[in-house]
C-alpha cells in the first residue's frame, strides 16, 4: 500500500507501507489496519492507522486483535464530529475492551485472562498537524530520528525473571483498561513505524530505519524488515506499519465547515424582496454582526430565519468562518431546546445560513415583561435552558455566548438556545486552531472571569453564564455589576464581591442564594460541575446552604453597605470634632 495519499497539499498526505506474517506459529494472531477517509472527514477525524497483537497463550487472541481493530476502524469515524480525538478514541477503545471483557466471562474460563479475548492495541491518528498516539500492551510506535527510531511508547509488560515476563496492561483483561496518550506535532518528511514484538525483538531500530531509507517502496521495506525478523530466529507472529507524512495541511483545511470562501455572501435587501429561491417578508434584526430574515421557502412554503453577514465582516476570514459554524453545529445538534437547522432546498449561489424559524420572544422580552417573576417560573426556564446547554457539552463543545438574547422562549413556554458563532467545537479546533483565536467572543457582562485573563473556555465558563442569566432572572441585576470585564489580573479577581440576591429579593430561600452563588464563583474550580447540580440546587434545599450564615450586608447589598458606613464615619467626624472644639481653650 506504498504510495497512499490523502488528497492534494492543502489538505494531510500520507504514504504507508505495511506487512504481517504468522512466522513459525499456525497462526497469525496480530491484525492491523489503515483508514484514509475522503473529506470532510478527513480534516475532521484524520487518518486511522492501528495495530493489535493477540495474546498467544488464547485461542481467542486471533478474534479479540481483529476485533480491536475493525471496531476501532468503524466505531471512531461514527463518532460525533464535534468530539476531539482524545475523546473519540478513548470512547471507542474503552467500547471496545468492555466488549471483549464480557466475552471473556462469558467463555469457558471465565477467571482465566490467559484464556480469553486479550489483545494489545496500538493506534496513530493523524489531524490536520498532529499526532496522535493511543497504546496500551507491548507493541510500539516509532518515529525515525536520523539513522535510528525513536521508541514513543512505553511497553506494559512486567518482567518477573530473564526467563519470564507477562503483559501488565492489555484489552480484555479488567474492562477497564489504562490507555497512554501522548500528542506529537508533525510535519512533512516525518515517518511514524508501528511494530510488534515478534519483529523488534528481533530487528535493531537502526536496522530498520536503514531498511525503510534504502527502500523505495515502503511495502517493500515492511516486507524486508519482517524477513529479517525471521532470519534472526522471530518465533512470534511479525507485523510493521511505516507511515510517511507527505504533506501537511497549509492554511485553512476546506473540508472543516465546508468552503466558505468560495461563495460571495448574500447582499442585504429590503424586503420584500425575493433572493436565491426565498421570499424576504421582513426583518427580524439587524446588528453589527449580521443581518436576520424572515423568510419563506418558495418550494415548501416553510417559514425560516435566513441570516446574512453585515457589511463591516464580510471580508474578515474568521467571521466568514464563524458564520458558517453556526449552521454546521445546528446540523449536528438534534436536541428540543436546540434551534435547528432547516434542510437546503437547493444549492446555494451565496453564503448565508437559514435556520427554522421560531415564533416567541427572546428572553430579554421576557424578563422586561416580568419584572418580578414566581420563583417556580424562573426554575422552569433555568431547566429548559439547562437542558438545550448540556447538548453542546455532550459533544464537546462550549457556546461561549449565553445571553438573554440567545435564549428564544415559543408561545408553549419552550425554550431554545440559539445563535452559535461563538461556539468552541473541541473537533474543529484540533483541525484548524486559528478557528478559536482565543479572543472574547461572547458579550462581556456574561463572560466568565477566567477568560479575561486569557484561559480557554470550557464547560465551567457556560455555567456561569447560566448563572449569570438566573441571576438576572430573580434579581434585575448581575451578581458583581459591572465589574467582572474590569478585572483582567488574579489580584483584581479575588477582590470581586458577590451582590447577594437576598438584598433584591429578602424572601429569596437563603439555599437558593447559594445556589446562585455557587454558580458565577470567579473560580472556575468552585462552581458547579456539572449544570445538573445547579437546577437540582435551585428546586431542592442543599444543606451546604441551609446551615450557611445569613450573608453579610456587604454582600447582600454592597452599595447600602458603603452609604451606611459613609454615614457612619461621617457621624463620628462630626462627635469628634464637636469634642475638640469643647476641649479647646477659649
Amino acid at each position: 500500500m506504498s504510495g497512499v495519499s490523502s488528497g492534494p497539499h492543502r489538505d494531510l498526505a500520507v504514504s504507508v507501507g505495511q506487512h504481517s506474517a504468522a512466522g513459525r506459529k499456525d497462526v497469525n494472531q496480530d491484525f492491523h489496519g489503515l483508514l484514509v477517509p475522503t473529506p470532510p472527514a478527513l480534516g475532521l477525524k484524520g487518518i486511522v492507522v492501528a495495530l493489535a497483537d493477540g495474546i498467544s497463550s488464547s485461542a481467542a487472541g486471533a478474534a479479540a486483535s481483529e476485533t480491536a481493530v475493525k471496531s476501532f476502524l468503524s466505531d471512531y469515524y461514527a463518532t460525533p464530529d464535534t468530539w476531539s480525538v482524545k475523546n473519540a478514541a478513548q470512547r471507542v477503545i474503552a467500547a471496545a475492551d468492555s466488549w471483549l471483557y464480557a466475552q471473556t466471562r462469558r467463555g469457558r474460563d471465565p477467571h482465566d485472562a490467559d484464556r480469553g479475548y486479550v489483545t494489545t492495541f496500538d493506534t496513530l491518528i493523524l489531524k490536520a498537524r498532529t499526532a496522535h498516539l493511543f497504546h496500551v500492551g507491548d507493541a510500539r510506535i516509532w518515529r525515525v530520528s536520523g539513522h535510528s527510531l525513536e521508541q514513543l511508547t512505553e511497553d506494559h509488560r512486567v518482567v518477573v525473571s530473564a526467563a519470564e515476563s507477562y503483559l501488565g496492561r492489555a484489552l480484555g483483561v479488567t474492562g477497564r483498561a489504562e490507555i497512554d496518550y501522548q500528542t506529537l506535532a508533525i510535519a512533512g518528511g516525518d515517518i511514524f513505524v508501528l511494530t510488534t514484538d515478534g519483529v523488534h525483538d528481533y530487528v535493531r531500530p537502526r536496522e530498520i530505519a536503514a531498511a525503510i531509507a534504502a527502500a523505495g517502496d515502503l511495502d517493500a521495506a515492511a516486507a524486508a524488515i519482517v524477513a529479517a525478523a525471521l532470519a534472526s530466529g522471530s518465533l512470534d507472529n511479525l507485523t510493521i506499519q511505516i507511515v510517511r507524512v507527505d504533506s501537511v495541511p497549509e492554511g485553512a483545511p476546506a473540508d472543516l465547515l465546508g468552503d466558505a470562501e468560495g461563495l460571495d455572501p448574500a447582499p442585504l435587501l429590503d424586503p420584500p424582496a425575493e433572493f436565491d429561491g426565498y421570499r424576504l417578508l421582513r426583518i427580524l434584526h439587524s446588528g453589527p454582526r449580521s443581518r436576520v430574515y424572515l423568510a419563506v421557502e418558495a418550494e415548501t412554503g416553510v417559514r425560516v430565519a435566513l441570516k446574512v453577514l453585515s457589511l463591516d465582516l464580510r471580508d474578515d476570514p474568521a467571521q466568514r468562518r464563524r458564520f458558517v459554524m453556526e449552521e454546521w453545529i445546528a446540523r449536528r445538534i438534534d436536541h428540543p431546546h436546540v434551534l435547528k437547522a432547516q434542510p437546503p432546498a437547493r444549492r446555494r449561489s451565496h453564503l448565508y445560513t437559514v435556520m427554522r424559524y421560531v415564533e416567541g420572544q427572546t428572553l430579554t422580552q421576557w424578563m422586561r415583561d416580568h419584572a418580578s417573576p414566581d420563583l417556580e417560573a424562573v426554575r422552569r426556564l433555568v431547566e429548559q435552558l439547562v437542558r438545550g446547554v448540556q447538548a453542546f457539552h455532550r459533544l464537546e463543545m462550549v457556546h461561549q455566548d449565553l445571553r438573554p438574547d440567545n435564549v428564544l422562549i415559543d408561545a408553549a413556554g419552550i425554550v431554545q438556545v440559539i445563535d452559535f458563532g461563538a461556539a468552541k467545537v473541541a473537533g474543529v479546533v484540533e483541525g484548524d486552531p486559528r478557528i478559536d483565536p482565543g479572543e472574547i467572543l461572547g458579550t462581556v457582562q456574561y463572560t466568565a472571569p477566567e477568560c479575561f485573563l486569557g484561559a480557554p473556555s470550557t464547560a465551567a465558563s457556560d455555567v456561569f453564564s447560566v448563572g449569570v442569566i438566573a441571576y438576572q432572572m430573580l434579581t434585575g441585576r448581575l451578581p458583581y455589576g459591572d465589574a467582572v470585564p474590569r478585572a483582567r489580573t488574579p489580584a483584581a479577581q479575588r477582590r470581586l464581591r458577590y451582590a447577594s440576591a437576598l438584598g433584591v429579593r429578602p424572601l429569596l430561600p437563603a439555599w437558593v442564594d447559594g445556589a446562585l452563588r455557587k454558580s458565577v464563583h470567579p473560580n472556575p474550580l468552585r462552581r458547579y460541575q456539572a449544570l445538573s447540580e445547579f437546577v437540582h440546587d435551585l428546586r431542592y434545599p442543599n444543606p451546604a446552604f441551609t446551615d450557611a450564615r445569613p450573608p453579610a450586608l456587604l454582600e447582600r447589598d454592597p452599595l447600602l453597605f458603603w452609604r451606611l458606613l459613609s454615614l457612619i464615619l461621617g457621624i463620628v467626624a462630626l462627635t469628634l470634632a464637636g469634642i475638640l472644639i469643647a476641649q479647646s481653650p477659649r
